[in-house]
């Protein structure tokens, strides 16, 4: 017999079980159907392990380079193994934290691949969702009042490159690594790509990152691209941009071979390992929406801005939508579909005002804008840009390269975008985002004193510097 819930949450990775507590909250009956674990991508394959490995690569960076600040240290060694185990302690905590809280909101788990049904015998409507168990038992059966789709991402790979999981991988292979390789070549310049060839330059590895585009991460700021390549470059990585991997030019033996079209001529890079890190697709095979009216456009389910699909009781949320394919955005939508289907009346997410980050070396935070959406959106602008090697904080860290970008409106002094490269810029950025939200100006921002001596000086001296008052630039 079929089990009947206010709604069932296809997918319990972060969307999904952050949707699932905030439905307990509300007081409706509600499942998650996960065929993995709990968490998702985000605990187990992506966002914590990836930051737990670069945290260990900078410690290790810092450790190398402590006679910099009077420490004397001998025969520093990297045990690649204790920094897997670290890693999955972490996961393994969080994940036992995941679970306490389904028991705590009484969510009932379903451990299976789910699949959304039409019309039949249980329902006159599609959504009807059959569970193909993990333990092989007889398929269950869950007749929701509403349907959640949070199936996620995968990693996208390239026709001509064989992802093998050994000498080409991508960041789910990646992730499982028991020893690092000597070289690596990076295929793909992107967030991913970047914060991992940062981390494995920082652990030693020789790095080459290959960017199809004419820049390495296309979607950030000019100029943050700018110092971001030059901190690469830097730390000795081989950065090469508008490079087009040439078809079954790959060849595997000890390491791997492959040939690029660069600006018109053939280079060959040859490393021990690849990794293929051009993008995530939206997971939308194979759980029944050809069941459905639900229309999926370029790979992604098709939402309006309460994230209800065509079929209005089944909503879709996280990269299985598309857009801005990151965790807390994943959460927020989950919550919005939530409450819209308790008739909350929340107010959709302004995507202009969520805050993105990149945890390479140094890190990379923004919100709103970049100064060239905003000038083609056809506004008028000023900037304020202040460096990192004037703050004091930045200089007893050892860490002053990168500097805080702020975009603003000559009209109306309206924020339009905050951009931000340097040491803790993924903790500080949330001030900027907070400012978007309530409407704030630069004068404003500048007008908050910010402690000294703290990184979060530079925040406040950009927006000074918009009007050009800053104090110490």
């Amino acid at each position: 017999m079929a089990k009947e819930y206010d709604i069932a949450i296809l997918g319990g990775g972060t969307g999904g079980y952050v949707a699932a507590i905030r439905a307990s909250q509300l007081g409706l009956k509600v499942a998650i159907v996960e065929k993995g674990q709990l968490g998702g991508t985000c605990l187990h394959r992506g966002c914590i392990p990836s930051k737990s490995l670069l945290r260990s690569a900078e410690v290790y960076q810092q450790t190398q380079n402590a006679l910099n600040y009077g420490v004397e240290t001998d025969n520093t060694k990297l045990n690649f193994l204790k920094v897997q185990e670290r890693k999955q302690e972490i996961i393994n905590q969080l994940h036992q934290g995941v679970q306490g809280l389904m028991k705590k909101g009484k969510i009932d788990v379903f451990e299976g691949h789910g699949r959304i049904l039409g019309p039949s015998i249980f329902s006159p409507t599609a959504g009807t969702i059959s569970v193909e168990m993990n333990n092989g038992e007889e398929n269950e059966m869950i007749l929701p009042k509403n349907v959640i789709v949070a199936t996620g991402s995968k990693p996208k790979s390239l026709p001509s490159l064989d992802v093998d999981g050994e000498l080409v991988m991508t960041s789910d292979e990646a992730l499982q690594m028991d020893h690092l390789p000597k070289s690596i070549v990076i295929v793909g310049g992107g967030v991913i790509g970047i914060e991992w060839a940062s981390m494995l330059s920082d652990f030693g590895v020789e790095v080459t990152v290959v960017e199809f585009m004419d820049q390495i991460l296309p979607t950030e700021d000019k100029d943050v691209v700018k110092e971001a390549e030059k901190a690469l470059k830097n730390k000795g990585i081989n950065i090469v941009t508008s490079a087009k991997v040439l078809p079954d030019s790959l060849e595997k033996n000890n390491g791997i071979k492959i040939d690029a079209e660069v600006n018109g001529e053939k280079q060959t890079f040859e490393a021990e390992r690849m990794l293929v890190s051009v993008g995530r697709a939206p997971i939308v095979d194979n759980i029944g929406l050809e069941n459905t009216d639900i229309v999926v456009e370029n790979g992604a389910i098709k939402v309006n801005q309460n994230n209800q699909t065509k079929e209005s009781h089944i909503y879709a949320i996280g990269d299985v939508i598309g857009g801005m394919q990151l965790a807390h955005v994943a959460s927020h939508e989950g919550i919005l579909a939530v409450e819209h289907i308790a008739n909350e009346n929340p107010e959709p997410i302004n995507y202009n005002h969520v805050a993105s980050c990149i945890y390479s070396n140094p890190e990379i935070a923004s919100v709103g804008l970049t100064e060239k959406q905003a000038i083609d959106q056809g506004y008028d602008v000023k900037v304020g840009k202040f460096p990192f090697q004037a703050v004091g904080k930045a200089l007893v860290h050892g860490e002053k390269e990168g500097f805080t970008k702020i975009i603003t409106n000559k009209d109306n002094e309206d924020l339009l975008g905050v951009h931000m490269i340097g040491p803790h810029v993924t903790d500080m950025i949330s001030e900027a985002g907070l400012a978007m939200v309530l409407d704030a100006t630069a004068w404003e921002i500048g007008e908050s004193i910010h402690p000294h001596p703290t990184l979060s000086e530079v925040i406040g001296e950009a927006a000074l510097a918009v009007d050009g008052k800053q104090i110490h630039g």
